[in-house]
């Protein structure tokens, strides 16, 4: 199934829950055969200017982070929680770590979610909930539980754009968390940066540093995602990730860890010098389907797929007016929520998380488990 698409009555109104097909591992070419990103001159000059409904990809921002989570092919979660010792458990995590960094396409661009904008999907026993905290500063949240794995998950993202010359970096503000309450083990970690190469050849790359850490044994792990270009930016060598493993209480290392995020990664033991397959991303992010919704008079109106339903629908059809209608009629709509907000000196709370801002954002869940959801991971 490319798209799932299901209606849904709302008073006298009709509208349609629409959900698309994941970037799985062939990226573009492997995603909606009825969508196709518009020509490279395009793509470049939608960079410099609003982004028009040509040049968004049909689905909101807050999709794109739920679907790094519930679009896989493979429990890696449950292997997580499985591993025998602490270091087993660890590099488990690394793997699921690197699985969460997806194919993306240059030139077109999620919608930017709407303040109070939610996701809610689940997977098997894996349940998932975002929610747009904020808009300025742009904020999304995420909370996770499985209880059957007794696993728990809470993201906080802030994406910073930075523009760098002949690129823009969008730097990920914000930080993971994955806790293997069986374990009392609680991971932290970063997300990297997408670099949006404008010249010599337009392209993106996931880039920069990710440090993942166990307070309670001391591993952390130090990755470095890259991407180096030969002359006039052919050839080179894409989506590598290099790193180590170590003992924080010693600085030991235990593992070197070398391979493409988009094939395989693998970990050499610094004493005895084997090799080790963590991640095979054929395995884990190839083939996904888009997610069915299963029970529509449980979809919360919040959700971002019947949000931007009409919108996506206009956008796989190729209807760019009732495109640009359907984009107009969802900002219009959120700017008026805030002014009639601004007229009160009402201050919006988000629903499903606690937020505050230091020198970056923290979200906290108010909820101690997110329940299973209308929408369902194939």
């Amino acid at each position: 199934m490319v798209a799932s698409v299901m209606q849904v009555t709302e008073g006298q109104k009709q509208s349609k829950i629409f959900l698309t097909k994941p970037f799985s591992l062939d990226g573009e070419s492997n995603s909606d055969p009825s969508y196709r990103a518009p020509n490279l001159l395009n793509r470049m000059l939608s960079l410099l200017k609003n982004l028009p409904p040509l040049f968004n990809f049909p689905k909101s921002q807050l999709q794109c982070y739920g679907e790094s989570v519930y679009c896989t092919a493979s429990n890696l979660l449950s292997k997580c929680n499985s591993g025998q010792s602490p270091l087993d458990r660890f590099t488990s995590v690394v793997a699921w770590s690197i699985s969460t960094t997806r194919p993306t396409s240059f030139g077109v661009a999620p919608y930017n979610p709407t303040l109070g904008e939610t996701h809610h999907v689940s997977n098997g026993n894996l349940n998932v909930l975002l929610e747009q905290v904020s808009i300025n500063p742009p904020v999304s949240a995420l909370h996770a539980t499985d209880e059957k794995e007794n696993i728990e998950m809470i993201w906080c993202q802030q994406p910073v754009p930075k523009f760098r010359g002949t690129c823009i970096e969008a730097q990920v503000h914000g930080k993971r968390e994955l806790k293997l309450l069986n374990h009392g083990e609680t991971y932290e970690m970063n997300s990297p940066h997408l670099l949006i190469r404008i010249l010599p050849v337009p392209g993106v790359d996931w880039v920069g540093n990710v440090n993942i850490r166990c307070m309670e044994t001391g591993l952390v792990a130090e990755l470095s995602y890259k991407s180096s270009y030969s002359f006039l930016g052919l050839g080179g060598n894409r989506k590598v990730i290099k790193g180590k493993i170590l003992d924080s209480s010693s600085s030991k290392v235990l593992y070197e860890v070398d391979g493409h995020w988009d094939r395989t990664v693998k970990v050499k033991d610094a004493n005895s010098g084997k090799v080790t397959v963590i991640y095979d991303a054929k395995e884990v992010i190839s083939g996904l389907k888009a997610p069915i919704v299963k029970d529509e008079e449980r979809v919360w109106p919040t959700e971002s797929a019947l949000v931007w339903s009409e919108l996506s629908q206009a956008i796989m059809r190729k209807e760019w007016e009732k495109a640009t209608e359907a984009k107009q009629s969802v900002e219009e709509r959120q700017r008026k929520i805030i002014n009639e907000r601004d007229a009160k000196t009402e201050r919006w709370i988000p629903k499903h998380f606690k937020v505050s801002y230091g020198k970056e954002c923290d979200c906290s869940p108010i909820h101690k488990r997110v329940p299973p959801a209308p929408i369902i991971a194939q």
